[in-house]
């Protein structure tokens, strides 16, 4: 979970970047949370589909991360280094 200090929370809250995986991890967390509370009924009660959605919209943005920079990143460090695996 996302835990951070009050003072990194107020230092996101105000713009600025995450400065580490875990501030980065509370600032998508509080994205993802006001996208789904806006989508909840007038009781506060969310559904299985929004939940669901914003889940579909997290693995999409990290598959698009990987294929674009990280493979990339992989192909160019196995170029430089060998490739470790025999059968390709």
């Amino acid at each position: 979970m996302p835990y951070i200090d009050p003072e990194a929370r107020t230092r996101l809250a105000a713009g600025d970047m995450p400065a580490s995986a875990g501030e980065l991890n509370y600032a998508i967390t509080v994205l993802v949370d006001a996208y789904v509370k806006r989508l909840a009924d007038a009781a506060g009660r969310v559904r299985y589909a929004h939940l669901n959605e914003a889940i579909g919209v997290l693995e999409c943005a990290k598959l698009e991360l990987y294929r674009r920079v990280t493979a990339p990143y992989e192909d160019e460090k196995m170029a430089e280094s060998g490739d470790v695996y025999s059968m390709s």
